[in-house]
């Protein structure tokens, strides 16, 4: 199946009716995406090619942006660009870039009318994802990683190994930006696909195909526990007493340990409370608390927990940011 062939039966399965809509592309100007725009264009495909300039590689950034500017005049599209100088945002570079990028595929989706915005992951990157989560500790949750849909966002080349869309790509004739800083090996991402990946290729040579099965496998156990754990947050819930969330803590014992981590988790998303400074000890020492074990304790972004009498207790206290210091 060539490519084409390929990204046409994942997006009629991803989003169907993609063909009869609208369409933006997020083109970096790197391999992936370059393959996904003509992969997408040879396959009818109505598409907005969006390039957002972070303006971290100076004339590497703005060359970047002129060539995609150029494909899309050549394969006869739209092309809507923008400049963010991430680097000003302060923080972590690597989150800002993400948050940025994404906040105006969205923005751009709704100015143009676009029914769908196309990313051009591959199971490379799906294989380094799920390798750097397992590095960094995770569990069920983090092992299915990269979702292939997420609202409207698509990404039809999840299954394509890198080197098939290479290969694409040189019978077209048809050449790609390469972005230095892949080559910083400072960067965890970059050292598993320069350095890790490579080595377990020596071990199994199938491997990029093997962790695209596990984050499959990962994805529908997932959803089974989720469901299960739903339910089980639902026999345990008591009325709220204002801002206070309460649990049956009786019931909660008789769940174990496992299971009432895992409803914990879901009140943590179903509230929209932050889980990123949540580790695998918070989650235990919560859990401990609905057993008894424990009376109360403090949890990252304002989350507090105690056990009184036969419930548990949960509230959250909005933190605010840092005030800046003001001159004098």
């Amino acid at each position: 199946m060539s490519l084409p062939e390929h990204v046409r039966a994942a997006m009629d399965r991803l989003r169907p009716g993609w063909a009869g809509e609208l369409g933006v592309v997020a083109v970096s100007g790197g391999a992936d995406s370059v393959g996904l725009l003509r992969a997408l264009v040879e396959a009818g495909g109505r598409v907005v090619v969006a390039h957002l300039n972070h303006q971290l590689r100076a004339d590497e950034s703005n060359g970047d942006e002129s060539f995609v500017a150029e494909l899309a005049g050549q394969l006869g599209v739209a092309v809507r660009t923008h400049r963010v100088s991430v680097a000003e945002l302060g923080g972590n570079l690597e989150a800002n870039a993400r948050r940025v990028r994404y906040e105006w595929l969205k923005a751009l989706t709704d100015e143009v009318g676009a029914g769908w915005i196309a990313t051009g992951h591959t199971a490379d990157d799906q294989a380094e994802t799920v390798l750097h989560r397992l590095i960094r500790g995770t569990g069920l949750q983090g092992l299915r990683g990269i979702a292939p849909v997420r609202g409207n966002i698509v990404r039809p080349l999840l299954w394509v190994p890198r080197d098939d869309l290479l290969a694409y790509l040189d019978s077209q004739g048809q050449s790609f930006r390469t972005d230095s800083s892949n080559a910083d090996t400072a960067f965890t991402r970059n050292r598993i696909r320069a350095e890790l990946l490579p080595l377990l290729r020596t071990f199994n040579p199938a491997i990029v195909n093997v962790l695209g099965r596990l984050s499959v496998q990962a994805e529908e156990l997932f959803a089974e526990v989720e469901s299960e754990t739903a339910d089980l947050l639902r026999s345990v819930e008591l009325p709220r007493a204002g801002e206070v969330l309460v649990l049956d803590a009786e019931k909660l014992t008789t769940l174990g340990e496992a299971k009432t981590r895992r409803v914990l988790r879901v009140l943590w998303n179903r509230e929209r409370w932050p889980v990123t400074g949540m580790t695998f000890d918070h989650w235990r020492r919560a859990a401990m608390i609905a057993a008894g074990t424990h009376s109360a304790a403090d949890f990252p972004d304002g989350v507090h927990v105690r056990r009184v009498g036969r419930v548990v207790q949960l509230t959250r206290t909005q933190i605010s940011p840092p005030r800046a210091h003001e001159g004098t």
